[in-house]
C-alpha cells in the first residue's frame, strides 16, 4: 500500500495522526508527515491508513 501527503494542501488538522498514529505524525510546523515509509506501508496498518485518508478534511492524503 502506498499513500502520499500533499504538503501544500495539509492544514495540520491532525485527523491522520488521530486515526493512524502508527503511520502519521505532525512536524514542527504542525503538518502531516510519515512515521513509517509511505511508499510501502505494511498491511498491519493499512486499515488505519485508509481510514485516515478518508477523514482528512482537506484531502491532503491520497492512496495510490
Amino acid at each position: 500500500m502506498r499513500i502520499s501527503i500533499d504538503a501544500e494542501r495539509c492544514e495540520g488538522h491532525g485527523m491522520c495522526v488521530l486515526n493512524a498514529p502508527a503511520v502519521f505524525t505532525l512536524d514542527d510546523d504542525g503538518l502531516a508527515q510519515f512515521v513509517v515509509d509511505g511508499d510501502d506501508l505494511p498491511e498491519s496498518v493499512a486499515v488505519q491508513a485508509r481510514f485516515a485518508v478518508g477523514t482528512c478534511p482537506v484531502a491532503a492524503l491520497r492512496e495510490e
